[in-house]
C-alpha cells in the first residue's frame, strides 16, 4: 500500500463544501455532516498547530444563474438556487472553524481545481500534498482527489472525514466504502480522521528532536 510523508510546509488541508446545503437541513445534506464537521475541526487545528495551511473551498454559482449550465439539469436544487454566493444555503457552516489564515476559495463547478485559482495557490507554496475531507464523497472530493492525483499531487482522502448521502438508490455508506476503496486503488491514501492527526502528530515529533 502506497504511503506518503508529511512535510508539514509542503501540505494542505483541503475541506471541500462544508456548506450549510451540505451539512444540514437541506435535500442535499449529508446525514453525517455535523459529525465529520468535529472532525475535521479537530483535524484542522492539529494541521496549524504544525504549519499545515487550510483551505475551505465552496461550490457556489453567479446569484443570475449565468453559469449555472448543465449542472442545473441535474440538480433541481442547484436550478432554485440553493448554491446561489448569496444564499445562507451555500454559506460556511457556522460550526466550522476559520482561522484569519486560512484561504477561502470559490469554485464553480465540483473539483476545486476547475475554474480556480487553486493550483497557482498551491505551487507558488511549494505544495506537493493535499488532504481532502468534506461533502459529498463520491462527488466534489472524489472529483477534486482525481484532479490532484492527475496533477502529481500526493494526496490524502478521509474515510470518515468525508461523508455521503443515499443516490440513485444507493445507500451513502456503500458510496462510501467503493469511493474510498477506488480512490485507495489508484489515487490517494485513504485513512481515518485520527491516522491523518497521530501522521502529522508523529512528524511534528519527530523534527522537533
Amino acid at each position: 500500500m502506497v504511503d506518503f510523508v508529511v512535510v508539514p510546509e509542503r501540505t494542505a488541508l483541503l475541506n471541500i463544501d462544508l456548506q450549510n446545503c451540505f451539512v444540514e437541513g437541506s435535500p442535499i445534506a449529508a446525514p453525517d455532516g455535523l459529525v465529520i464537521l468535529e472532525r475535521v475541526n479537530r483535524l484542522a487545528a492539529a494541521c496549524r498547530d504544525t504549519g499545515i495551511l487550510v483551505i475551505h473551498a465552496s461550490i457556489v454559482t453567479r446569484p443570475d444563474g449565468s453559469n449555472l449550465g448543465v449542472l442545473g439539469q441535474f440538480s433541481p436544487p442547484a436550478r432554485e438556487g440553493i448554491l446561489h454566493k448569496d444564499r445562507h444555503s451555500a454559506a460556511l457552516h457556522s460550526g466550522l472553524k476559520i482561522d484569519p489564515g486560512d484561504i477561502l476559495l470559490e469554485k464553480p463547478r465540483f473539483g476545486a481545481f476547475y475554474g480556480t485559482d487553486l493550483e497557482l495557490i498551491l505551487r507558488q507554496r511549494g505544495i506537493d500534498t493535499l488532504i481532502i475531507s468534506g461533502v459529498a464523497t463520491n462527488v466534489c472530493c472524489e472529483t477534486t482527489a482525481r484532479e490532484a492525483a492527475v496533477r502529481d499531487f500526493k494526496v490524502f482522502f478521509l474515510s470518515d472525514g468525508t461523508a455521503t448521502a443515499d443516490m440513485n438508490g444507493v445507500p451513502a455508506a456503500e458510496l462510501q466504502r467503493v469511493t474510498c476503496a477506488t480512490l485507495g486503488f489508484l489515487f490517494a491514501r485513504v485513512l481515518t480522521v485520527n491516522e491523518m492527526i497521530a501522521k502529522i502528530e508523529g512528524r511534528a515529533r519527530s523534527a522537533a528532536v
